[in-house]
């Protein structure tokens, strides 16, 4: 006898969806959270009982396919997506530099001069007004220093969008456009959860250190950015990366850094001389000694920070050297 197969019918569907909409999507057969997609996307499965939840999906990608990087540009027929880190966000006309027509072939003399003019004239009509010239420079230097200090696009664009907030708000007036631009990467980076000190900003930045920290706190409560406390363990492995330290270093730093700020020790210390210090502690028990000198380059700290932050760690960790 030929044995019913189960189908999910629009009952079960609707059911399903009222009762999952508030937490995770489950299987309506097994009550399991275990569900894949295909690698064509046309099908949501059940991994455990294998029902079919979801089929014939709509495709949205392109009709074409690719097997590499070159030849999906090559087949793409579309521009660069919309991005704020431009103050025309990617939709202006761009003429190439090249003297060449669409066949390759190179141009008249009397051709060339007149793509010259046009390329003069686009650049000047890029910027209507004061406030998008501003934007452009602004957004040139929050590019220049987020490439020197190494940190993800991702960072770039919040450090935009903050800073279209503030011209928007007129929070610019009175105060220099390389300040307003380093204290919002600044502050983007923190967001981001990929800290850099203030000494790391200043340093690749066209303006002092007082000055970043004086705008920061301005641009913060005027855009009312929540910010919280830099967590130390943030730094640690990007400072044992560079001072070239085992992993075992890391997770002991980390957990001397857990240890201590329990005891309330990192209220009002500085995070990065703090990470500094339980590193420097970490690599002397993991017998990977670093001298305070190499530890305090990295960290751009001074020795006396380090000597006075691990005395500190080091008692409240019950630890005599």
């Amino acid at each position: 006898m030929k044995r019913p197969t189960r189908q999910k019918t629009r009952d079960d569907e609707t059911e399903h969806e009222t009762t999952a909409q508030e937490g995770a999507r489950t299987c309506p057969e097994c009550d399991s959270s275990s569900l894949i997609r295909s690698s064509d996307e046309s099908e949501v499965s059940c991994e455990d009982c294998g029902l079919i939840l979801e089929e014939e999906a709509i495709d949205r990608g392109p009709e074409w396919r690719a097997f590499n990087h070159s030849e999906r540009n090559s087949k793409s027929r579309v521009g660069a997506p919309t991005t704020q880190t431009m103050h025309d966000k990617g939709l202006t006309t761009t003429i190439d530099w090249k003297n060449k027509d669409a066949y390759g072939r190179s141009l008249s003399s009397d051709k060339r001069n007149q793509m010259n003019r046009l390329r003069k004239w686009q650049e000047r009509i890029r910027t209507k007004d004061a406030g998008e010239r501003n934007l452009q420079f602004a957004l040139s230097e929050t590019d220049r220093m987020a490439s020197a200090l190494g940190v993800p696009r991702s960072v770039r664009e919040v450090a935009s969008v903050l800073y279209r907030r503030a011209l928007s708000e007129d929070l610019i007036r009175g105060r220099s456009i390389e300040g307003v631009a380093t204290s919002t990467l600044y502050a983007a980076c923190r967001m981001e959860g990929i800290p850099r000190s203030l000494d790391e900003v200043s340093a690749v930045s066209r303006v002092d250190r007082m000055e970043i920290g004086r705008t920061y706190r301005y641009i913060s409560q005027e855009l009312s950015l929540e910010m919280e406390p830099v967590d130390p363990k943030k730094y640690v492995p990007r400072f044992c990366s560079e001072l070239d330290l085992s992993e075992e270093v890391q997770a002991k730093a980390n957990e001397i850094i857990d240890t201590t700020a329990e005891q309330g020790m990192l209220s009002g210390k500085s995070p990065t001389g703090y990470a500094a210090a339980a590193i420097y502690a970490s690599a002397l028990l993991c017998n990977e000694k670093k001298t305070q000198r190499e530890v305090a380059d990295v960290a751009q700290v001074t020795e006396v920070t380090i000597r006075n932050r691990y005395q500190e760690q080091i008692d409240a960790m019950g630890i005599y050297s």
